[in-house]
């Protein structure tokens, strides 16, 4: 049976003729679609439709790329999931009678200059149709429809792609940011080979990038599993259960673009633009896993103002409510949250709130409510296995229903909470162990899309009660589309362990998958960003077997400083000004974390632009090397770049002190010495535990904020400082180069040229960042002999403390020059 369907599997996913297939028919035909840089060039003698870019074939979709899957007979009682099928399951059913029919031969029934519609004939007797139509520069929109789909259960497309190439996307995974040689589920699977019993399958999106510059998004929410170039090094083979929806078709979409980054754009314009969170919700942020009482939340707060730690916002974990989920705060531990609130307020922090789709009902104060939605139709109509610990969630796909969820929330709202961490609600998933797990909601939809769509539903009813970039919502799980909802993606429960995915632990005396931990965390974080998701926060220190010691703790700070968003906590709720015997926290790290957490504050205004470019080019904020290179020819888990000219490559090893760093062409110095290295090349960079290797690429500017920095927040405190108080002075790191310009989120513009004797540096002032700025080079053997602006000499304050305190002049200490000026336009010539 096993061997019959992997034949069956690899059939599916590789070239050739269809058995019985005639060779006789209509005289062959070439149409040609044109979208801006791309075509669709379509010659049937050949069979084959090639997605080209100029002279670059970047995908081809020969006839037997469309494939059909016949059952003896369509039941509504099955589960047609193929990802068991796909991954060799020992657990998995396969339909009685399947057979897979691939396409043999291609006719033209109907093309105008920006369509065609393409007859395709199948083994077996099936025929189908396949549309292509432009939709915009560089992208088509396209759809495969049977024309006879009554014993049909799976659609297929399985595109020809480049044998050596990489593969990035389809959501969050675990185990490699490249996913050549991978099959993905697109939906939560219960599996035996991971610690958690599930595939972790949490935020899968049916959108895959290749190397070569294409993308081929399948806009359907059955069950489904893509065969990324396993069974068939040259295809990627894409497979849905659509079951008795067959007849519907497969609607698809096809992009290209000059450079892999660039193809997430097209993505967005079909799928919607990303909601940005609040400023605030980039972090850094703080929680425990469970706070003892309102005096504890308040000592955090004052506890991290007064040891000086940058933090922009905490949110309170379950249980702070009188139940799950009761919309209040529970008297015995909070008994006055608004002024909680009004504190954190206070001092700088903005608050937000774990929260679920759920009604306890084992917890008797939640009683009246589950009594008004029992009444009121505001559960399932069906529901399948429960996997929470609560009960049965709201069907938010009932209008009323949705509208009674968000009257509760608003009351959070009111008192001033201004973002929620959404856990759980993955319940509906297609099917448990081959069977169906048979949900019927109030819309009519069941298991079978609601697996992708409940997560709309849910994001929704919290998203629309927040502002636009002044929420924050951080969730579990996602889908195609959700991004429109969705601030932020944390993984989940990773362990607190340096463990890779999968990597072999032992646990109460049994051997299991881990979940994976700190290096799970980065690659989860760099696919999700090219799949739709650009903001990405894990927990830091890891959740599962917490504590963290030492070493993971401060190895997880430095790769989540250098993130878009940078979250804190622990199932053992662990903070960083609290050692304990079990974590070995001491004075060292907190030194360590302090100045981490303020870099990455520090980074704000670099990141928001990358933030704000999101809807010019859709490019991820963080980029794995190989996405960002593909000429390098490498893809490590292990090293991204953070915008266009950060080089990061944190240690995901325990005990390392040093590592191998790829770098692309080009000369990179490193962040903290200004030493510089030459690219193209693998090189050894020391890595003490104190230490992340960081590199700024020659001619790149980072802009940041002052180094007092501690949120940015709004504060009535005059001791913080805070951004929403003032944007303050820019401060620009700078590693001279080739001319370039930085523009920022504002309009602010920095430029910087290398003349070789000289180095030219400018700044025009944008509508918030108009305080003046510092300029900061790095990597100087020795003082210049001058430094001029507007033609006229600034003055050499001797030292950083006293630049500080003057409106302009310059400075220069352990190998980086100091150059402040004042606001409006500015020039500034330094010569050696």
């Amino acid at each position: 049976m096993r061997s019959r369907l992997l034949l069956a599997f690899v059939l599916l996913a590789t070239l050739g003729c269809s058995d019985g297939e005639e060779r006789g028919g209509p005289a062959p035909q070439t149409v040609t679609l044109t979208a801006g840089d791309t075509t669709i060039d379509i010659d049937t003698g050949r069979g084959s439709i090639e997605l080209r870019r100029g002279d670059l074939t970047v995908l081809t979709l020969p006839a037997d790329a469309f494939v059909l899957g016949s059952v003896a007979e369509v039941d509504d009682s099955a589960n047609y999931d193929p990802a068991p099928l796909m991954n060799q399951d020992p657990a998995a059913n396969e339909p009685e009678g399947l057979a897979w029919h691939r396409g043999g031969r291609l006719s033209v029934t109907q093309s105008t200059e920006t369509s065609v519609t393409l007859r395709v004939r199948h083994s077996g007797g099936f025929e189908s149709e396949v549309e292509l139509s432009v939709a915009a520069d560089d992208r088509f929109r396209a759809t495969l429809r049977p024309l006879d789909a009554d014993r049909l259960a799976y659609l297929g497309l399985s595109a020809k792609v480049g044998a050596d190439e990489a593969f990035y996307g389809l959501g969050e995974y675990f185990d490699s940011v490249n996913h050549r040689g991978k099959v993905r589920a697109m939906q939560l699977e219960a599996t035996g080979a991971l610690e958690s019993t599930n595939n972790e399958a949490h935020v899968p999106i049916p959108f895959v990038t290749g190397t070569r510059g294409f993308g081929l998004f399948v806009e359907n929410p059955y069950p489904a599993a893509f065969d990324v170039a396993k069974a068939d090094p040259a295809r990627v083979a894409a497979t849905f259960g659509t079951g008795l929806a067959s007849a519907e078709g497969l609607a698809f979409h096809l992009f290209s673009a000059g450079h892999p980054l660039d193809v997430t754009r097209h993505y967005y314009e079909v799928t919607g633009y990303p909601r940005l969170p609040a400023r605030w919700g980039l972090g850094p942020l703080v929680w425990r896993d469970e706070n003892d009482d309102q005096s504890q939340v308040e000592a955090d707060l004052t506890a991290m103002r007064t040891l000086d730690l940058a933090t922009s916002a905490i949110w309170i974990d379950r249980p702070y409510a009188t139940g799950v989920n009761t919309f209040d705060f529970d008297p015995k531990k909070f008994t006055d949250a608004p002024a909680m609130i009004a504190k954190a307020h206070a001092l700088g922090f903005r608050m937000a709130l774990w929260h679920t789709p759920y009604l306890d009902e084992k917890d008797p104060s939640t009683q009246s409510l589950r009594d008004e939605a029992t009444d009121k139709g505001y559960y399932p109509k069906q529901t399948g296995i429960l996997l929470n610990k609560w009960g049965k969630p709201i069907d938010l796909t009932h209008p009323e229903a949705f509208a009674w969820w968000q009257s509760r929330i608003q009351k959070y709202v009111d008192l001033g909470i201004e973002g929620f961490k959404l856990d759980y609600g993955e319940d509906v998933v297609p099917g448990i162990f081959g069977a169906r797990n048979v949900w019927k909601f109030a819309d009519g939809s069941d298991e079978r899309t609601m697996h992708a769509r409940f997560p709309l539903f849910y994001h929704s009813a919290y998203a629309e009660l927040l502002e636009d970039e002044g929420h924050f919502l951080l969730c579990r799980g996602g889908t195609y589309g959700d991004q429109k909802n969705v601030s932020v993606i944390w993984p989940g429960d990773l362990d607190a362990s340096f463990a890779k995915h999968g990597e072999q632990i032992t646990i109460d005396g049994k051997k299991s998958g881990a979940v994976g931990g700190l290096p799970a965390a980065l690659i989860a974080g760099l696919s999700l960003g090219p799949s739709g998701f650009p903001f990405f926060g894990s927990d830091t220190g890891g959740y599962r077997h917490s504590p963290p010691n030492k070493e993971l703790f401060t190895r997880w700070f430095q790769v989540t400083a250098l993130s878009p968003v940078m979250q804190i906590g622990t199932s053992t709720n662990d903070v960083a000004w609290e050692p304990t015997a079990e974590n070995g926290f001491d004075a060292e790290m907190l030194g360590w974390y302090r100045s981490y957490t303020r870099l990455h504050l520090r980074l704000f205004p670099y990141i928001w632009t990358y933030a704000k470019r999101l809807k010019v080019d859709g490019r991820p904020i963080q980029r794995a090397l190989g996405l960002a290179h593909p000429e390098l020819g490498e893809h490590p888990d292990d090293t991204f770049l953070l915008g266009d000219v950060l080089l990061v490559a944190p240690v995901v090893e325990q005990g390392k002190t040093s590592r191998d760093v790829l770098l692309p062409e080009g000369e990179w110095l490193d962040w903290w010495t200004g030493k510089a290295f030459t690219g193209g090349k693998h090189v050894t960079v020391a890595a003490p535990l104190g230490t992340l290797p960081l590199f700024l690429k020659r001619g790149g500017i980072v802009p940041l904020l002052r180094p007092t920095i501690d949120t940015l927040s709004p504060t009535t405190d005059p001791s913080v400082d805070s951004y929403a108080t003032t944007p303050g002075v820019l401060w620009a790191r700078i590693a001279p180069g080739p001319a370039s310009t930085f523009e920022l989120f504002d309009g602010t513009k920095l430029e910087q040229e290398d003349l070789g004797s000289s180095l030219r540096l400018a700044k025009q002032d944008g509508s918030e960042l108009e305080h003046g700025v510092v300029f900061e080079r790095i990597g100087m053997a020795k003082a210049p002999s001058e430094v001029t602006e507007g033609g006229q000499p600034l003055e050499n304050a001797g030292g950083l403390a006293a630049l500080e305190a003057k409106a302009s002049g310059w400075a220069f200490e352990q190998g980086v020059l100091l150059i402040k000026v004042q606001s409006g336009p500015r020039s500034v010539i330094v010569k050696y």
